[in-house]
């Protein structure tokens, strides 16, 4: 499952120990399943061009300043909503459950993270739990496509790699940022609101929820994590 990994890293900020990495990465494209090589070719190839400075200026534009492009899928689902918080509890259960645990300053809907959890867990939990991910990852690609982004390819490789064919998504729900800080405080940064885990009884529901990474509808209803 090493494919996965290679994939994280890909698509983590780029620092020079990614750089020096890429022939290593090159090579262990080799034993990937076929044609992975060549469909990530564009990205290696551009990370090995240009200057650093230059590859990390364009990750900051790419994924930090545009909302489409999130790597936090969750973002694409539930928003801003309350939702949101116990979605992220669910998901980091699943993540302790089988013995893989983050760091506290990391978000667990984060794709590169999420990425490096399929590497570590066996072949038929990783399909499923890409299977049930895949509708939020090619909505992703579809904006980097659209963009004209090289990061684009990763998710090309990602929707190869399951049987599942992905569903359109609605747009996530926004609401007002003061009401979101008022009810569930500031994130880690002290700035963006992080959505927690609503108490038992309360309006937002229980204290348990089953991920969902597409919402449920009467006429596309997908089974949960």
């Amino acid at each position: 499952m090493k494919h996965f990994q290679i994939l994280s890293a890909l698509l983590q900020y780029p620092e020079e120990v990614l750089i020096e990495a890429l022939p290593e990465i090159c090579q262990e494209l080799e034993d990937a399943p076929a044609g992975m090589a060549g469909v990530l070719e564009p990205l290696v190839d551009f990370l090995a061009s240009q200057p650093l400075i230059s590859l990390q200026e364009s990750y900051v534009n790419t994924f930090d300043r545009s909302r489409s492009h999130s790597l936090h899928l969750f973002e694409h689902v539930y928003g801003e909503s309350r939702d949101r918080g116990p979605a992220m509890v669910s998901l980091m259960q699943e993540y302790t459950d089988r013995g893989f645990f983050i760091a506290a300053d990391e978000l667990p809907d984060y794709l590169p993270l999420f990425l490096e959890f399929l590497g570590q867990v066996d072949a038929a939990t990783a399909e499923e739990f890409l299977g049930e991910s895949i509708h939020v990852i090619a909505r992703i690609g579809e904006k980097l496509q659209e963009s004209g982004s090289p990061y684009a390819c990763v998710f090309d490789v990602l929707r190869s790699l399951t049987d599942v064919a992905p569903l359109p998504l609605a747009e996530p729900p926004v609401r007002d940022m003061d009401e979101v800080m008022e009810q569930f405080g500031a994130g880690f940064d002290g700035i963006e609101p992080l959505l927690q885990l609503s108490k038992p009884g309360s309006a937002c529901g229980s204290s348990t929820q089953t991920i969902q990474f597409h919402p449920r509808s009467n006429t596309a209803v997908q089974q949960g994590v």
